[in-house]
């Protein structure tokens, strides 16, 4: 039997059983939509959180005190505002530390209130992290020294507080402590779980004296260039060694950051595919199933067919390809239906990016093309040894 009538004989086959061949189809359908869909939500959740890193700023270097491992124990910072002045000299750039001492308090205008993030800092922010000043002006040097009680405030709470009035001059409660705004950030959305448009930047010293502590959280650093960052990194990790001997510190970067996340994400974006993939199993096992109530329906027609001169492999070809054109049809459909699912999704929650990959899509439809073939081969191979005798007699 020649290829091209066998491809005729196997969609006749499936057009004079419509719903069933539809039925059949289905969990191959579900499987490769499934896959498709899942592997662009992981991916998509890569690419955010990448663009939500690099959004903060290049070349940066955090250092904070303890082992900073997942699932490690937060440890008590003894860090000093004055560390960030030796790091400075260590690394050639005075007053390009960045400080960090944050906390969540209630923060009040009028009758208006919102929980927000509190980090104490200094002037080195704009330096180090891209953070624009949309209205006013950010921290001075002077307000750190003289412990003014002066706030920078995120574009959100500024419209939660303030509903469309003017904030500059205008004193908000932080904890009970009356703070005057001198400046608005531009928006810049979330990064990394936090809702930077709801924060709140006052001077260290003051958040040191609102808070009742005298130490730093972590010290933010940014390399002059990329191929300069392990530099950095060491230097300032060799000025906490000769400032606390016998402590542990850990510099960040932000490609170590990306690479862990990334990891995780891809392990659960894998973690994610395979449990689709499982539906992809069922809907083979639901082929197999149905090719061999075709061959136990079609019995007399094998026979018949051998009787004239059909060779075993010719039938056996036949059934294979009703196989795999059940999944390959059903493979196209799940791809087509998967991409529009995942652009849907990525549409109406702007909190759930989807990135469609290239190879996904191949994939999906590689593997269901290939569960044809796998689940197809025992029906096809039973209908191919079929007796033509036996075949004939078969009521």
């Amino acid at each position: 039997m020649r290829l091209a009538e066998a491809w005729r004989v196997a969609i006749t086959a499936l057009r004079a059983n419509r719903l069933r061949s539809l039925l059949t189809m289905l969990g191959v359908v579900i499987g490769v939509a499934a896959v498709v869909v899942l592997v662009a939500i992981g991916t998509g959740a890569k690419q955010e959180v990448e663009n939500q890193v690099n959004g903060l700023g290049a070349n940066l270097v955090i250092v904070v005190p303890g082992k900073l491992e997942f699932g490690s124990a937060p440890t008590k910072s003894r860090l000093e505002l004055g560390d960030a002045d030796r790091i400075g000299r260590a690394i050639d750039q005075p007053g390009g530390v960045a400080v960090s001492l944050s906390s969540g308090e209630t923060v009040r205008f009028g009758s208006r209130s919102m929980f927000a993030t509190v980090n104490g800092t200094n002037p080195a922010v704009p330096r180090v992290f891209v953070r624009p000043v949309a209205r006013g002006q950010y921290l001075r040097e002077s307000d750190v020294d003289t412990r003014r009680r002066v706030a920078v405030v995120g574009a959100g709470l500024a419209r939660t507080l303030f509903d469309g009035a003017d904030p500059l001059g205008r004193n908000v409660s932080v904890g009970g402590v009356r703070f005057r705004v001198i400046g608005v950030f531009a928006e810049v959305g979330s990064s990394l779980g936090a809702d930077r448009d709801n924060e709140v930047h006052i001077p260290v010293t003051a958040a040191q004296r609102l808070f009742g502590d005298t130490r730093v959280d972590a010290f933010a650093l940014k390399a002059p260039s990329t191929a300069e960052i392990d530099d950095v990194r060491r230097a300032a990790l060799a000025v906490l060694a000769d400032r606390y001997p016998g402590e542990e510190f850990s510099a960040v970067t932000q490609d170590q950051i990306l690479g862990t996340v990334g990891r995780i994400l891809g392990l659960l974006t894998t973690v994610l595919a395979a449990i689709a993939a499982i539906s992809l199993l069922v809907g083979g096992v639901g082929v197999s199933n149905i090719m061999l109530v075709s061959v136990r329906e079609r019995t007399r027609e094998i026979g018949l067919r051998k009787a004239v001169g059909a060779r075993t492999r010719d039938v056996t070809l036949q059934f294979l390809l009703e196989a795999v054109l059940l999944t390959t049809i059903g493979g196209l459909l799940g791809i087509a239906l998967g991409i529009g699912g995942s652009l849907g999704l990525s549409a109406v929650f702007d909190q759930l990016p989807a990135v469609v990959t290239w190879w996904s899509p191949v994939l999906a439809f590689t593997v269901s093309a290939a569960v044809g073939i796998f689940f197809g081969v025992v029906p096809a191979r039973r209908a191919g040894r079929l007796e033509p005798v036996v075949a004939l007699r078969t009521e």
